[in-house]
């Protein structure tokens, strides 16, 4: 095989080449062609520039020709087929500026019409065309994600360290109970029968429905024994109602037992009603999740089956919504159905002290 000759590059091309090898803000596909010229022109082989390029030898034998043919003009691009844009860079940012910015009032979000006849004017765009532009830049004016910019409580992780130890274990001569309640329970019924399940037919349920009111439901999760320690209807979430039901509690526990509750932040559990009863019963110890941490409630999980299970249908009254939570409070109890925890006190105590060097002591209790 004879050997290719070098291809001639003159001293003005070699420093073209070589300043767009150099350079930051060539594209790397532009670099190197470069680098392919640049060694052909030393004499280098086809092969020996394929394999230190990262390309193809047929590549490189059509960028040495391209070269050859037209210079260092040649190692651009052609043109590619098809229709050229008919909206360009300027008309795109235009519309990328319009659907980042605020709607006319009263809309929440920008829609293809509305920003097609704002920009009529301007850019005389269609609303179809704007909608395989937006889709082609991943804009999606009608999507919206929540979040939570939970702030910094120096506290957090102390309060979650401390309710985790409970879960892990129970303090000695003491029952550990999660409180939560369930508000506003949609009573409902069906206009119409339901129509069964059957082979090749789902169950058929009629849409229309009559309201019978709401109801509320506060729970008490045993986290060691298992199950529903107790629960109870409520005609509202008060601190009233809530102190009834501490007092049932009370009742209910064996006499000599401390009683340590997991509860939320919320405005019943932390009322002067509830704050002052809670002082006249010296054996509740309340252990408070840490804000935008209710997902540490063990009976708020509890609810979340409940409303899967046995909520999620429409009930027909008061009466059949209590009988049906008591047929489920049941159940749990016959399974004495328990959460497993999953949570290493050592690995929040290193992150305590990461966060909260000061207060790495108190996450030891």
């Amino acid at each position: 095989m004879s050997r290719v000759p070098p291809l001639p590059v003159n001293v003005g091309e070699r420093e073209e080449l070589e300043r767009l090898v150099r350079a930051h803000t060539t594209p790397q596909r532009l670099v190197k062609r470069a680098k392919v010229v640049l060694m052909a022109g030393d004499g280098v082989p086809n092969r020996q520039i394929s394999m230190a390029v990262g390309m193809g030898e047929v590549y490189v034998a059509k960028w040495r020709q391209r070269f050859a043919a037209k210079r260092i003009d040649g190692l651009a691009d052609d043109p590619r087929p098809g229709r050229p844009r008919i909206y360009g860079p300027e008309e795109r940012l235009r519309l990328v500026a319009t659907v980042t910015s605020e709607p006319p009032d009263p809309a929440s979000h920008w829609s293809h019409s509305q920003l097609a006849d704002t920009l009529s004017e301007e850019v005389g765009i269609s609303a179809s065309q704007i909608g395989r532009i937006l889709a082609a830049m991943d804009l999606k004016p009608h999507r919206v994600r929540y979040w939570i910019s939970r702030r910094d409580d120096p506290y957090f992780w102390e309060r979650a360290a401390d309710v985790c130890g409970l879960y892990l274990k129970a303090p000695d001569n003491a029952i550990v109970l999660s409180v939560d309640e369930k508000t506003q329970i949609p009573v409902r019924s069906r206009t119409q029968p339901t129509t069964p399940l059957e082979p090749g037919q789902a169950e058929r349920q009629e849409n229309e429905y009559v309201r019978h009111g709401i109801a509320n439901l506060v729970t008490a999760m045993d986290v060691h024994g298992g199950g529903i320690f107790h629960a109870d209807s409520i005609e509202a979430n008060n601190s009233t109602n809530f102190c009834s039901f501490l007092e049932e509690i009370d009742a209910k526990v064996a006499a000599g037992l401390e009683i340590h509750v997991v509860m939320d932040n919320g405005s019943s559990h932390v009322s002067h009603q509830t704050q002052s009863w809670l002082s006249e019963h010296e054996r509740f110890h309340v252990h408070h999740t840490p804000a935008h941490a209710s997902w540490l409630n063990m009976a708020e999980m509890e609810l979340s089956v409940l409303a899967r299970q046995c909520l999620s249908r429409r009930i027909p009254g008061a009466v059949t919504l209590t009988r049906e939570i008591d047929a489920w409070q049941a159940a749990r109890n016959r399974d004495r159905v328990k959460i497993d925890w999953c949570f290493k006190v050592a690995d929040a105590r290193k992150k305590l002290a990461r966060v909260y060097p000061q207060r790495t002591s108190a996450a030891d209790h």
